[in-house]
């Protein structure tokens, strides 16, 4: 799993719900902080108290120069449903393949919900060299981040 001070894990997947558009991590570095918050699954209640308290924050966010993306392994067109649903203005990206899980080491079962292979809720925030200035990983994953720490990394970033 990348720590503080790690060149972050670059990655490919989907994005911008049912348009299907291709992700590339590397193509948002550079200009400022990149925060990519994992989450289990959309729809589930943790995760959606998260990414609407990510988007109540989001003028912050941007305001601190950050471009914020929610990941999960979920299907581009669940993400797009979940984006409409609860007025994300921020990107979600659907990695389905796992690449983005395996590659930040935070693949998890909730058996109980039926979840295999999907991410365990972290945030990192990558500053504008791809450095991981901020890693945030739960212990449970109906824990959620502290927003105001998260907010004064992407300060700092």
């Amino acid at each position: 799993m990348p720590s503080t001070g790690d060149t972050a894990p670059t990655f490919s997947a989907t994005y911008r719900g049912s348009d299907h558009e291709t992700f590339e991590l590397d193509d948002h570095l550079g200009e400022g902080p990149v925060v990519l918050a994992f989450f289990p699954g959309a729809f589930t209640p943790p995760c959606t108290n998260e990414m609407v308290a990510l988007q109540d924050r989001l003028d912050e966010l941007r305001d601190a120069g950050a471009t914020v993306f929610g990941v999960s392994a979920d299907s581009p067109f669940a993400q797009g449903a979940f984006r409409a649903e609860h007025g994300l203005d921020f990107d979600l990206v659907s990695d389905t393949a796992g690449d983005a899980i395996r590659a930040y080491d935070l693949e998890i079962d909730i058996a109980d919900l039926g979840l295999h292979g999907v991410a365990n809720r972290a945030v990192f925030v990558l500053d504008a060299d791809g450095t991981v200035a901020y890693r945030w990983v739960a212990d449970d994953p109906t824990n959620e981040p502290d927003y105001d720490e998260l907010l004064e990394a992407v300060g700092a970033a």
